[in-house]
């Protein structure tokens, strides 16, 4: 069984800084992708940041320059460090992960439960 688990959300007022941390643990060969989604209420989930196993990153146009994605791939953990928060930043944030369970095995994605994020103005 493989298992992702977010922590750091929480409630911030704009402008603060929140980081969050998604660990994976469980059977696990290899991990390739990492990424962190959002869903505010009401919208459809978007992807905010993700980074492959070379530390290589892609970001959402409305996070650039302020949200920074890392992983230590020696703890199987991503990263998000979000600075500058802003209301619109307020959604329930899911880890992915892109695993493979044996050196045989196929891919699979796997995602957390989510952790919310609350920035006020």
């Amino acid at each position: 069984q493989v298992q992702l688990v977010e922590s750091g959300g929480g409630l911030v007022q704009a402008g603060e800084s929140l980081r969050l941390s998604c660990a994976a643990s469980g059977s696990i060969f290899a991990i390739g992708d990492m990424a962190w989604y959002r869903q505010a209420a009401g919208k459809q989930r978007e992807l905010v940041a993700s980074v492959n196993n070379v530390g290589s990153t892609r970001y959402a146009q409305s996070v650039k320059s302020r949200f920074a994605i890392s992983r230590d791939n020696a703890k199987n953990t991503v990263y998000l460090q979000m600075n500058s928060l802003k209301p619109e930043d307020t959604a329930v944030y899911y880890c992915y992960a892109n695993i493979q369970l044996s050196r045989w095995s196929r891919w699979y994605y796997y995602w957390g439960q989510g952790t919310q994020v609350t920035v006020s103005s």
